[in-house]
């Protein structure tokens, strides 16, 4: 069995947050997917779906951002599932946007709700990285990730999300590698091999 986690923060105020991408992430694959209804479970909101013939379950917690370690910690003992098959889905700042990398374990470049999982949970699981860019100016970082996707952003958004969902079962099979490629082609053939960040320096790639 496999944990999917998307990070975000509960509620309509930052339901649209560049933040919130982990979020979108995992409502798509529930859609995609067919999985079972969300229901409030381990301070998030769970539900159950099947990648492939992998059993999954997918999560969002519930906490804020800062606590979703406690959430994720208490599906994994539930599940008994391994941390290596915990898999996050979160923002990731030195990304260009549109940008998709998959790595087991690193840093946590100052993103708390990683912070929080490693501390929690261990730091060998595995991050789905999904880049928003970066605002170009550290100072900036705080207000960036906690505004919305700009209304020029959403298409890209939205096709990023929908590419991962239609290849999530090659991730859940511990295809990493081949996910990313088959995510990167999908974005290219969509026309966004280079998404230019809205009226920012451009990150790294």
């Amino acid at each position: 069995m496999r944990l999917l986690v998307g990070l975000g923060n509960p509620g309509a105020r930052y339901a649209g947050n560049r933040h919130n991408i982990g979020f979108l992430a995992i409502d798509e694959i529930a859609r995609v997917h067919r999985a079972s209804p969300f229901r409030r479970r381990f301070q998030g909101e769970a539900a159950e779906v099947v990648l492939g013939t992998e059993r999954a379950i997918l999560l969002k917690p519930q906490t804020f951002m800062n606590e979703s370690g406690r959430s994720v910690s208490e599906a994994q003992r539930f599940y008994k599932i391994a941390l290596a098959d915990v898999i996050v889905f979160h923002d990731e700042l030195d990304l260009a946007p549109g940008k998709l990398r998959v790595k087991l374990g690193g840093g946590n470049a100052g993103h708390n709700g990683l912070r929080s999982i490693t501390a929690q949970c261990g730091n060998d699981y595995r991050r789905a990285r999904l880049g928003i860019g970066h605002p170009g100016d550290k100072a900036l970082v705080h207000a960036y990730v906690l505004n919305d996707f700009a209304k020029s952003e959403q298409p890209w958004v939205e096709d990023l999300c929908r590419a991962v969902a239609d290849h999530v079962a090659v991730l859940a099979a511990g295809e990493d590698a081949s996910f990313q490629n088959k995510v990167h082609l999908a974005m290219a053939g969509r026309g966004w091999d280079e998404v230019k960040p809205v009226g920012r320096a451009p990150a790294r790639d």
